[in-house]
């Protein structure tokens, strides 16, 4: 049973997640009818959020974020702190890890990083803008 509680700790939001649960219980209880209307609302947001994530990635396919990190965050997955590498002519392993992000930018590409960060967030918000403007 410990081990149960241990993992559902570690979910990411899962504050969140039941929060809305509670939210939509609400809902269902003192407005049944508005029921479907905010799942389908919901679901059109969710909805436009990926075809937003694709359209990023389809207009701009050799920008993505992860093409400006250190190493290819795809093929090291949680095995980062096994990895040595050089930052500031000092080697970096698993003893003095501490000192950097999980998934580091490559040096001279961190501005670029930022933008392409910031118009992957821009993309996506206003897809979720104009389908939610539509409802």
């Amino acid at each position: 049973m410990e081990h149960l509680i241990k993992k559902l700790s570690q979910i990411r939001l899962l504050k969140w997640y039941l929060v809305a649960i509670t939210l939509f219980a609400i809902i269902t209880l003192l407005s049944p009818q508005q029921f479907p209307v905010v799942a389908y609302k919901l679901s059109l947001v969710l909805l436009s959020a990926v075809v937003g994530y694709h359209l990023d990635r389809a207009l701009f396919p050799y920008a993505s974020p992860g093409s400006y990190l250190c190493t290819d965050w795809k093929k090291v997955g949680k095995n980062f702190y096994q990895i040595k590498y050089k930052k500031d002519g000092r080697l970096y392993d698993k003893s003095n890890a501490n000192y950097l992000a999980e998934y580091p930018v490559l040096e001279p590409y961190r501005m670029i990083f930022a933008v392409v960060l910031i118009r992957r967030a821009i993309i996506v918000s206003a897809v979720i803008f104009g389908v939610t403007l539509g409802l």
